[in-house]
């Protein structure tokens, strides 16, 4: 069949051929599933089809978008572009906007705009915006931010401490606590423009796993490679979702039909850029509380790593293809290994290097 429909092996097939298909074998299929195949030929504006999804259709492995259109296939859709339709109330141009900031495919755009239901909302990047953010630390802790001169700055049960390694929430709950109000404006900024759109369109599931992940991975970095230090701050989990996204701009840059991304992109690698440098200059300036350095840059490269392979496989299309399965397992499996590897040198490095840590706050 492969060799059949697509003879120079490109992984695609003409539109042609697939409607071909669908006339020969239409009897065959339930005509409102039929309805909805041709829809999907007539609104392919670039004149192919993946192979994969092709086999997927035909054999029904249908993706959560697929299922969705077939349940709402009522309503036939249309074979211009999103673009060009016209009369849409705030609320739909909005939900076009994210469709066309994150999805490379014209059909994914389709499928999500005639899906999207708000409900539930971007609960996750909201929440843990405004209540690990503002509520904690300024109602708990009487404090918007602990800047890394406050005399609270050590002696509180969030931040991630190497001699308190023991205490295994604070490899998550480090993101709780900020060095500085630029550090915390910074990661905001960041974490609402990419984070909500980002869970509008693939859920709180998938966006939850990648932030965690980054999170995680960030404080598991420091304990491997800046064992002395501390940290602080939330950015492990928001440069795993900023590069994951940049990641699928760069892979998918001529299907990515958002204004200005050019600009976007610069926008977001020069907050990036400039909140990496600052933790670096913090991290080799000279502590506040001597002998315990400043808080470890470590965490930004960790959730870079985690952005670029699992965040990358996650979020590159609005419905998943074998081979990005086939890459997610490997890619999980790496992260795997290295949380266990991290886990072990937590428990046996720190003694056998005979490291000279800080004292505990």
């Amino acid at each position: 069949l492969l060799s059949q429909f697509d003879p120079d092996n490109t992984g695609y097939i003409s539109t042609e051929k697939f409607r071909s298909l669908l006339q020969r074998h239409g009897s065959e299929l339930d005509p409102h599933k039929l309805e909805v195949l041709l829809a999907l030929a007539d609104s392919n504006s670039e004149g192919r089809i993946c192979y994969q999804d092709f086999v997927n259709l035909m054999s029904n492995k249908r993706s959560n978008s697929f299922r969705q259109a077939i349940l709402q296939g009522n309503r036939r859709l249309c074979s211009r572009a999103l673009l060009e339709e016209t009369g849409l109330s705030l609320p739909q141009r909005l939900i076009r906007h994210v469709a066309y900031e994150t999805l490379p495919r014209e059909i994914d755009r389709k499928w999500y705009y005639d899906s999207y239901t708000c409900c539930p909302p971007p609960w996750v990047i909201l929440t843990l915006t405004i209540v690990a953010f503002f509520l904690y630390n300024g109602v708990v802790l009487d404090r918007f931010v602990l800047q890394v001169s406050h005399p609270l700055y050590l002696k509180n049960a969030l931040l991630y401490h190497p001699q308190l390694r023991a205490q295994a929430w604070r490899y998550l709950t480090y993101i709780f606590m900020h060095a500085g109000i630029e550090h915390l404006g910074l990661n905001v900024v960041l974490q609402l423009l990419v984070g909500v759109p980002l869970e509008m369109v693939h859920g709180a599931a998938r966006i939850s796993f990648v932030y965690v992940a980054g999170v995680v991975a960030g404080s598991l970095a420091v304990s491997v490679a800046d064992m002395r230090a501390p940290v602080v701050g939330s950015s492990g989990g928001v440069y795993a979702l900023v590069s994951a996204h940049l990641a699928n701009i760069v892979m998918n840059w001529s299907g990515m039909k958002c204004q200005f991304k050019l600009l976007r992109m610069a926008v977001a690698l020069i907050c990036m850029s400039f909140e990496f440098g600052r933790a670096v200059w913090l991290r080799f300036h000279p502590s506040a509380y001597p002998p315990c350095p400043h808080p470890s840059f470590m965490a930004h490269l960790g959730g870079v790593m985690v952005g670029i392979t699992l965040g990358v496989i996650i979020l590159r299309n609005y419905e998943q293809r074998l081979q990005d399965q086939t890459l997610w397992w490997i890619f999980l499996s790496i992260y795997v290994i290295f949380v266990l590897f991290a886990i072990f040198w937590n428990i046996f490095a720190y003694s056998l290097l005979d490291l000279k840590l800080p004292p505990p706050p």
